[in-house]
């Protein structure tokens, strides 16, 4: 018998390990964009899946951005079905404005497979994201000063979505795909640098030659390690918001008892609750509504995305939404 590549025993190990929870019958749905590390997700999957008793199936999202899109997502699509991936579908959205060219679309093509998984009961959805991009994650988030939310990057399971190739290098689902015959698709948006991620790859590079080979799985340790710590202080802020719970908002007082951390933590779940978008939720506003509690000096209202707004009065701190 052939001694199977490293790369793709790599790969099957950690799909293996990302599925093992699931029960026997389960569907797991791949989101894939034909590019090589979703390619190798896919037929990763496409393996391991049923020698673990578990269905697999494929989504390619079309955001419609790029010449062509349509017919390369139902490739992908046609590409599966060969595969043994069942159910498997093209799906096109529409891209919005907000949040610039790449929120716009990452929002677009979550609620796609958001909708597929419901549509087709599934338990999982598998995104291909590697160690690089974790890497490239917690950079980002160190530039933008996201804080221990940022820093902690993509997590392994959120939700339905599950990431197994979190601790693969990128390399490993190039050379899978080379060793496995798959044609991968090269998106030119990541090398387009008015993209800040794709603008960041060669700097990451720079990095490595200077700091070493280390730098990019010791950026994705770091990520884990914050990701723990920042799991437990929501646990605890969550705990604590029900605590601090009164009729209509919430009780100032027992709020600005709590320790920083857990409130700012606290506020931020309880922004959340009131209608706030996460997406343009951010340190400047919770800064905004803890100064309510923790700096109270009777100011007026924080102002809040959505038109939302906050304000204390009688001990209390209440949101209130827009008229529709």
């Amino acid at each position: 018998m052939a001694k199977l590549p490293p790369s793709v025993a790599r790969l099957r190990a950690a799909v293996r390990d990302s599925l093992a929870d699931l029960p026997e019958g389960s569907l797991v749905l791949v989101a894939c964009s034909g590019g090589p590390d979703s390619l190798a997700l896919a037929d990763t999957t496409a393996f391991c899946a049923p020698r673990m008793g578990l269905r697999a199936g494929l989504v390619s999202v079309d955001h419609g951005l790029q010449e062509g899109s349509a017919e390369r997502a139902a490739a992908v699509a046609a590409w599966a079905r060969g595969a043994g991936l069942a159910p498997a579908e093209a799906v096109t959205v529409q891209v919005g404005a907000g949040g610039g060219p790449e929120g716009a679309a990452r929002e677009a093509r979550y609620a796609a497979l958001d909708a597929a998984a419901e549509r087709h009961r599934a338990s999982a959805v598998l995104l291909g994201h590697t160690r690089d991009d974790q890497a490239e994650t917690v950079l980002l988030a160190l530039v933008r000063g996201a804080g221990p939310r940022g820093i902690a990057g993509m997590r392994a399971v959120r939700g339905h979505y599950r990431r197994p190739l979190l601790g693969i290098a990128r390399g490993d689902t190039h050379e899978a795909c080379a060793e496995r015959g798959l044609k991968p698709w090269a998106d030119p948006h990541n090398e387009d640098p008015r993209f800040l991620r794709s603008a960041l790859r060669p700097a990451l590079d720079s990095l490595v030659a200077v700091l070493g080979e280390d730098l990019v799985a010791n950026l994705a340790r770091t990520a884990a390690l914050v990701g723990e710590d920042t799991d437990y202080l929501d646990a605890l802020a969550l705990a604590a918001l029900d605590e601090c719970r009164a009729e209509g908002g919430l009780d100032a007082g027992r709020l600005g008892a709590l320790p920083a951390p857990v409130r700012t933590r606290a506020v931020r779940a309880w922004l959340l609750e009131s209608g706030v978008n996460g997406a343009e939720l951010n340190h400047r506003h919770v800064t905004a509504v803890d100064a309510l509690v923790a700096d109270w000096r009777g100011q007026g209202p924080a102002f809040l995305p959505g038109g939302i707004e906050v304000r204390r009065g009688g001990g209390r701190l209440t949101a209130t939404q827009p008229l529709r």
